[in-house]
């Protein structure tokens, strides 16, 4: 486990529960040393299995079932949310949760979801999932807007009218409305759009 840490470069701790073997199962002392191997899932998180082997003068091999509980800090939210909703340090935080059970997946930084918007309804202490936000709108299909159309040697800001909705990067129509004509311009922020010239 503490070389799986290293690889993945996890900010973690973890907690490992070995079952017990059977009890009427009877094995010879081991002259040489055991050897041990991860047996199934690739990633030692969940329920796993270790090969237990022993090459002496009495060779066996035993399958030992383990637990293995990966704490990480992920995104919860501290609230119930709506759909719709925009994330903020106000409504979600980062929270250890054992990490093996959340099959949806989860995000380890407020920086991935912090401005985004909710697809769907959660509730309060919600793991947050990558399929469960998106780019929040920043323009809205009718709202005025300021285009700036750059070169790399000048810039000229006008006014305009989004013909679509868009979020941060996004490519969108936008109507000049001093030429009345119709362009393509990429959201940059909050009711500005930018034309490349």
């Amino acid at each position: 486990m503490q070389e799986y840490l290293l690889e993945t470069s996890s900010n973690a701790r973890h907690e490992n529960q070995i079952n017990s073997l059977d009890p009427r199962l009877r094995l010879a002392a081991c002259d040489k040393p055991l050897t041990l191997s991860q047996q199934g899932n690739p990633t030692p998180v969940g329920r796993i299995n270790i090969k237990v082997r022993c090459e002496g003068s009495s060779p066996w091999t035993v399958f030992v079932p383990v637990q293995v509980k990966l704490y990480r800090p992920v995104v919860v939210t501290l609230q119930p949310l709506l759909r719709g909703a925009v994330l903020d340090d106000q409504n979600v935080a980062l929270v250890e949760r054992d990490v093996g059970t959340l099959t949806q997946g989860y995000l380890t930084s407020l920086e991935q979801v912090l401005g985004t918007q909710l697809k769907r309804q959660v509730v309060s202490g919600q793991v947050m999932a990558p399929s469960f936000i998106e780019q929040a709108e920043l323009i809205r299909k009718g709202e005025q807007v300021v285009i700036n159309a750059r070169s790399a040697s000048f810039s000229i800001r006008m006014q305009g009218e989004a013909l679509s909705a868009g979020a941060k990067d996004e490519e969108i129509r936008v109507r000049n409305l001093s030429s009345n004509r119709v362009i393509r311009g990429r959201v940059v922020d909050q009711g500005q759009v930018e034309v490349a010239l």
